[in-house]
């Protein structure tokens, strides 16, 4: 691989998802690992094979699914992890993109404090540890845990182990987000100058957000040599999150002029999609001021600012939104629009879907084509009900009576395992109303508690979509629902149900959580 390009290494579903609440059934990182495959992501990592059962499974169908991207699994340096890693990246394997991500710390106070590990120790792990490694596969990545709080000359003892064992990548992360561009360059450029045969690894920057600082640091990791970038769609990860993918990408296509003729293998006009999906998913908006992909991203209020760009949009827009995957007019549809059209909108906007999808998705346009006057794209995106599968709990309808005067009350229809089951439900509100009645009609979610409700218009105007988050607790478990509707409670039915669902998947037979995080 020449030395200009950049290898996209997307850590969404392993990293991303362990922030609390975000995590993913087997079905939806598939349909996330899809786009990022799609998209032109050099390298996916599909999740902690050794974390649990539904994990292993994961990652094994991401590999058996794929069709470009490299399949990777994180491992610590043990060998149970190890084993368990090189067994569900197997298919992607038998192809040439099988990688095993494996670890181990190398900073003082992670040494000293939590491994209570030596220096010599922890070389003697990473030699045995890389070597069996390579046994499975030749694309293994060894990461310095904590790295940006390591002794420099410690760091470059544990690389050169690392390599001469056999790892390809050597990544070097700024594991809780220590780091400043300046001191990242130093690092790598003592490193790579300093470590025996690192020509023969590519180095790697993977970043935490914590100061605010992840995108500029692994811009930095890049200028000084680092040729792999470790990143998240919308920047989602533990803590303040990870590098955001959408910003390194765009960064390097638009500021060839301070990176130099960088090539990224990914395609940017599926940048809106792959992080709509995420946020639908994961049920976690991001700011409206995101860069890239927020709803102001491209949107223009000042005079001054409307004013250039009427003029020229180069004025005030250093990209355009089409290149990153976003139309440039409203969706001009309505309740006389055909079934042709509305198919031809949703290849616009990068959506496929079968021919059942497709007549459920256009039957909901109708719908709504009769309660909004304008409909936009993210309309659109947001009632094609991506997790689309069997559900055991489907809403069917829903009255409220509310105000100020009387008890705020709810008449609420469910289909619970094939079955028509309705009440009628006081509450302190309509929304407590709302939950008090699935919990009736659904008595397992009696063991659920509400940690979070969050309202979010999609799009502009009093006949907006509104767009309902609700994270459930069960048993220490956290899981976010989302639910989207004209009607702000029919939206927050419909996400309390999407919530009880994901624990039904999550808690049946085939996706039992079967931790095991002792060494084999």
């Amino acid at each position: 691989m020449g030395d200009n390009r950049i290898i996209i290494f997307d850590t969404t579903l392993r990293d991303g998802e362990q922030s609390p609440g975000m995590s993913m059934t087997r079905e939806e990182k598939l349909l996330v690992a899809d786009v990022l495959d799609t998209m032109g992501v050099d390298v996916i990592e599909a999740g902690f094979a050794i974390a649990s059962q539904g994990d292993f499974e994961a990652v094994k169908a991401i590999a058996e699914q794929s069709k470009r991207a490299v399949i990777c699994s994180l491992a610590r340096a043990k060998q149970g992890d190890i084993e368990r890693a090189a067994e569900a990246i197997k298919p992607a394997t038998k192809q040439g993109r099988g990688r095993i991500h494996t670890f181990i710390s190398t900073s003082d106070i992670h040494l000293q404090h939590q491994f209570k590990l030596s220096y010599d120790e922890v070389i003697e792990i990473i030699s045995k540890t890389v070597g069996l490694a390579r046994n499975f596969t030749d694309n293994v990545e060894w990461s310095a845990m904590d790295a940006t709080r390591s002794n420099p000359e410690f760091l470059v003892r544990a690389v050169d182990a690392a390599i001469a064992a056999g790892a390809t990548t050597i990544n070097l992360p700024d594991t809780v987000g220590y780091g400043t561009p300046e001191t990242v360059a130093e690092m790598f450029g003592h490193v790579m100058d300093t470590a025996r045969n690192a020509d023969m690894a590519i180095f790697s920057f993977h970043g935490q957000n914590d100061l605010g600082l992840a995108t500029a640091n692994t811009l930095a990791a890049i200028r000084v040599g680092a040729r792999q970038a470790e990143l998240t769609i919308n920047g989602i990860g533990e803590r303040a999150g990870n590098t955001s993918l959408e910003e390194v990408v765009m960064t390097l296509k638009v500021r060839k002029d301070v990176y130099g003729d960088i090539e990224v293998g990914v395609d940017p006009k599926y940048l809106t999609k792959a992080s709509k999906l995420v946020q639908s998913i994961t049920g976690q908006s991001v700011q409206v001021n995101k860069a890239i992909v927020g709803a102001n991203a491209f949107a223009h209020e000042s005079g001054i600012h409307q004013d250039g760009m009427l003029k020229n949009r180069d004025t005030y827009e250093i990209m355009t939104p089409e290149s990153v995957g976003l139309t440039k007019s409203n969706l001009v549809m309505g309740k006389h629009s055909g079934r042709h059209a509305f198919k031809d909108k949703l290849a616009e906007l990068g959506i496929t879907l079968g021919d059942n999808q497709l007549e459920d998705a256009f039957t909901r346009f109708k719908e709504l084509a009769d309660k909004k006057k304008e409909i936009f794209d993210d309309d659109i995106i947001t009632l094609v009900d991506r997790d689309a599968v069997n559900h055991r709990v489907v809403f069917t309808g829903l009255q409220v009576e509310c105000g100020t005067e009387g008890p705020q009350m709810v008449r609420l229809k469910l289909d619970v395992d094939g079955k028509e089951r309705q009440t009628k439900t006081e509450g302190n509100g309509p929304v407590d109303a709302i939950c008090k009645a699935i919990k009736v009609l659904v008595p397992e979610a009696e063991e659920c508690h509400l940690k979070l409700y969050q309202v979010a218009a999609v799009t502009s105007g009093t006949d907006a979509q509104a767009e309902v988050m609700i994270r459930l607790e069960k048993h220490g478990k956290l899981v976010n629902g989302h639910g989207a509707d004209v009607d702000t409670l029919v939206a927050s039915a419909k996400a309390y149900i999407s919530a009880i669902n994901k624990f039904e998947i999550l808690e049946s037979k085939r996706f039992k959580d079967l931790t095991d995080q002792s060494a084999a």
